[in-house]
């Protein structure tokens, strides 16, 4: 992985680039959190940085390693974070439009392009957008987005773990394994769960 799109943007004429990814849209429990990165002209692929790919793709402790390396690589890095209740209220699409655009704000930092993972910009950000499908594993800024997202979704989900230890939230983040299945028939849906997913709606 490079910094070929990133440095086509820079030789445009763009200073600082913001790259935004999200993690948590499928699980039936939790928040959905969003990660902006800021780079800018002289952000370098130091050697610690070079495992950086999509979070799907790296252990949870290589994530957690390069969490922080990129945290003291960039320019700004923040997050934003969308709870089960706005999910079931106005639907996971727009939860995740809404804690993206919060991860943005969140920085503090106005950037003159903003890249999405995805196929869809954020709406009601007046600031340029270009969506990417797969940026997580074509763009380096978006990858780097993507291990910020997952790594602090996964810490709020350990933490909730602690609250509602029957459900093991700790082990599956929320998702729909079949251990996670196997408590929510035993238990019911907790007050995290997001009541609009199946199995609950």
């Amino acid at each position: 992985m490079n910094l070929q799109k990133e440095e086509s943007l820079f030789n445009q004429g763009f200073n600082l680039i913001a790259a935004i990814d999200e993690a948590g849209r499928g699980p039936l429990a939790g928040p959905v959190v969003s990660a902006c990165v800021i780079i800018d002209k002289n952000f370098k692929i130091i050697p610690e940085l070079e495992k950086v790919k999509d979070s799907k793709k790296l252990s949870s402790k290589k994530r957690n390693e390069l969490f922080s390396i990129i945290k003291q690589n960039v320019k700004a890095v923040q997050i934003g974070i969308c709870d089960h209740r706005i999910i079931d209220k106005v639907n996971i699409l727009q939860a995740t439009f809404i804690s993206m655009k919060k991860s943005l704000e969140n920085t503090k930092i106005n950037p003159d392009i903003v890249l999405v993972d995805g196929k869809f910009s954020i709406p009601k950000v007046k600031i340029k957008q270009e969506a990417i499908i797969s940026g997580d594993d074509l763009v380096f800024s978006i990858a780097m987005a993507s291990i910020i997202a997952k790594v602090s979704r996964d810490f709020i989900m350990e933490e909730l773990d602690k609250k509602y230890p029957e459900y093991f939230f700790a082990k599956h983040k929320g998702y729909g394994t079949k251990l996670h299945l196997e408590m929510i028939k035993k238990f019911g849906p907790c007050a995290i769960h997001r009541k609009s997913f199946a199995p609950f709606s």
